[in-house]
């Protein structure tokens, strides 16, 4: 279920021995949405713990300019904590509201992740942003070789729509693919899938009506 309101709940820690859950056991999350007195929760999730298959390098003094200059919650803008029972497992950030298709970021802290966290979480977020915005899609990308991601958004029924050939840079330089899903509206209302169609090029065999 997805909740609105600024439950509290107590200091994230990324160490620590985390039972796994039992199989077969449903995972349930809630999202809390970001507040002021969240900074420093926020600082020091994004800067303690490893993010292998996200671009770019985190550390205190980014996180802290982009909490000036709203960069969380500015306009078009939410993020939300996510929280199973009572402690904080990770965090999701969507962007772009105020446009047809936001772009989300999930974060699940290494000791959580592999227990349904990511699909519970992103399932809440969806459910969130086509309840309160007249959106008709919602969009992610990840790196080709992030498998639990692309599993997150499988699971969620998002339906992989690009291939962003050597399109994500990496801290050391490599050029790895990039992978883009997108969730629709009416395929989140209905409970379907709507494929893409991968074969709808022209056959090249007369190119003179182009251009």
């Amino acid at each position: 279920m997805c909740q609105h309101g600024r439950a509290s709940a107590p200091p994230w820690s990324a160490r620590g021995n985390v039972p796994p859950k039992p199989i077969g056991q449903v995972v349930m999350v809630t999202l809390e949405p970001m507040g002021d007195d969240h900074a420093a929760w926020l600082v020091e999730f994004l800067t303690s713990d490893s993010w292998p298959f996200h671009a770019g390098t985190v550390d205190r003094e980014l996180v802290t300019e982009r909490l000036r200059h709203g960069y969380y919650d500015g306009p078009g803008r939410a993020t939300f904590l996510v929280t199973e029972v009572a402690q904080r497992v990770g965090l999701t950030r969507i962007e772009d509201l105020d446009d047809p298709t936001p772009t989300l970021d999930l974060r699940i802290a290494a000791a959580h992740r592999g227990r349904g966290f990511g699909v519970a979480a992103l399932r809440e977020l969806a459910r969130w942003v086509f309840d309160t915005h007249d959106v008709e899609r919602l969009e992610g990308t990840t790196r080709q070789d992030n498998v639990a991601m692309r599993r997150t958004f499988q699971a969620v029924g998002f339906v992989k729509e690009a291939h962003y050939r050597r399109g994500w840079p990496t801290r050391s330089g490599r050029l790895l693919d990039a992978v883009g899903y997108a969730l629709l509206r009416t395929d989140w209302r209905d409970g379907t899938t709507t494929p893409v169609d991968w074969h709808d090029e022209p056959d090249g065999s007369d190119v003179s009506a182009g251009s």
